[in-house]
């Protein structure tokens, strides 16, 4: 099975490089983004169409989904959740080590990377049992990294730089 992963199209806190736990839909310029790979994937013949249930990637899932393929909507790929870092610029933090998978700091009420990355996994696992020949998967930067974490391994700890820029695509082998 070929799983595409796309990261949903940029959105107000994304622009003003802030963690965001609210709900928040594409910005003018992440529609302009999720009509162009709309464009770049509409001959690819998708099974499934499945989505974090946050409105910023239902909005591109439903621009990108021009013949109006199955749309399923998953919890467990949903944005790493930032807790009390919300609002917060993204330096606050060391974000090498926010991204780190081998981390001992705890970042406020900010979700365990691991239990982050194990809950995108479960969704992965569950997923291979499914008899789908292409699934399309729109989603979050941090899912992202879950990804790659997924498909390449842990490596050195650090995904910092491993994940999808707005509405990027990468495809995987499951």
């Amino acid at each position: 099975m070929k799983v595409y992963i796309t990261r949903h199209g940029e959105v107000p806190h994304n622009a003003l490089r802030q963690y965001n736990i609210i709900d928040e839909d594409l910005n003018d310029l992440g529609i302009k983004q999720s009509e162009e790979l709309r464009e770049k994937i509409k001959n690819i013949k998708f099974d499934i169409i499945i989505v974090s249930p946050l409105i910023r990637a239902k909005h591109t899932a439903n621009i990108i989904n021009s013949n109006n393929i199955e749309i399923m909507f998953d919890d467990r790929i949903k944005e790493r959740n930032c807790g009390d870092l919300s609002g917060k610029p993204l330096e606050v933090t060391n974000r090498e080590e926010y991204w780190n998978y081998n981390t001992t700091i705890q970042y406020g009420t900010s979700e365990n990377i691991k239990l982050f990355f194990k809950r995108v996994w479960d969704f992965l696992d569950e997923l291979k049992e499914k008899e789908y020949k292409n699934v399309l998967i729109v989603t979050h930067s941090g899912v992202s990294k879950a990804f790659s974490a997924y498909f390449k391994g842990i490596k050195d700890g650090k995904f910092l730089n491993r994940g999808l820029k707005n509405c990027e695509i990468k495809i995987y082998e499951l």
